[in-house]
């Protein structure tokens, strides 16, 4: 019976291993995570360089939990709940001393509580920001806004204050991902809007510092990025510039590491079918066994 539930949990849930074989819920689950802790295997720290950590909602209501993977063969190290300082800090402990030496690089969003403890634990690393997470930040925070304020400009002449209030989509998304009519939008939109203009080829130069072939010319785009924003005359922008330059080296460091936390975007995807799958868990533990054992890491 026991090999029968450790078969038929890979593929389903709890909940219907346990109706399918008339068994208590919490039999299954005890069976599962046997089998969990004793699957799911140590990774060999020796060969820990580079890391890439972010955040993931437990539940609704603004819970999170931390997950840390090897950048190199995308294994999941941990996951622990919380995302504060104090929330991460036993990563670092597990990780021990020895191997915090030996980190080169870790990649992650602009959150503060990661990057302090990762100058305190693994003084070698160099933080890389993640270009996704800042790029979208400036959608937020820069085209919005202005988006936002030349509609308000507008609202006496309504026709024109529609195109730019339903311009957001059109403003934010990749260009190569339009439609061509879409791309005739945004250009005549462009065109119209001199402060829409400035943020979008902003937005482009932003994203091109991280494909910067060496530090040296990431440091030229960034001043040269930098000193473009604050000319503009556009407050959002200033601001938004002003509020990232403490956040530069971190960008720079992507010419060195090219690492992003996209790989854990899409791992993210699956993690959310693990949980909508753990229907009725309240048992982090578990849960955090069941991502492990999801992204064991690819064979080198």
């Amino acid at each position: 019976m026991v090999n029968w539930v450790e078969t038929l949990v890979r593929l389903m849930p709890v909940a219907h291993v346990a109706q399918i074989l008339s068994l208590n819920w919490h039999t299954v689950k005890a069976i599962d995570k046997r089998r969990l802790n004793r699957e799911v295997k140590e990774p060999d720290r020796r060969q820990i360089r580079r890391l890439i950590m972010d955040e993931f909602a437990l539940f609704k209501g603004h819970r999170y939990a931390t997950v840390v993977i090897n950048a190199d063969n995308q294994q999941v190290l941990w996951v622990g709940e919380g995302r504060s300082r104090e929330a991460i800090r036993p990563f670092f402990a597990w990780l021990g001393e020895e191997t915090c030496q030996q980190i080169e690089a870790v990649a992650m969003d602009m959150n503060t509580a990661m990057d302090l403890e990762v100058q305190q634990h693994c003084p070698g690393a160099r933080v890389v920001y993640d270009l996704f997470h800042v790029i979208a930040k400036f959608g937020r925070e820069v085209i919005d806004r202005v988006r936002v304020d030349q509609a308000n400009q507008l609202r006496h002449d309504k026709p024109a204050r529609r195109v730019v209030k339903q311009s957001r989509w059109l403003l934010l998304r990749n260009r190569h991902n339009l439609a061509p009519s879409q791309s005739i939008q945004l250009e005549e939109l462009l065109a119209a809007n001199q402060s829409l203009l400035t943020v979008y080829l902003l937005k482009d130069q932003l994203r091109e510092l991280w494909y910067a072939p060496s530090p040296f010319e990431a440091r030229r785009r960034w001043r040269d990025w930098y000193r473009m924003a604050m000319e503009s005359g556009l407050e959002p922008l200033r601001r938004f510039a002003k509020n990232l330059k403490p956040y530069v080296r971190g960008i720079i460091s992507s010419a060195i590491y090219p690492l992003n936390t996209s790989v854990l975007e899409g791992m993210n995807n699956k993690i959310k079918v693990i949980k909508r799958m753990a229907y009725g868990f309240r048992d982090n533990e578990y849960f955090f066994l069941k991502i492990k054992a999801a992204f064991p890491g690819k064979m080198r």
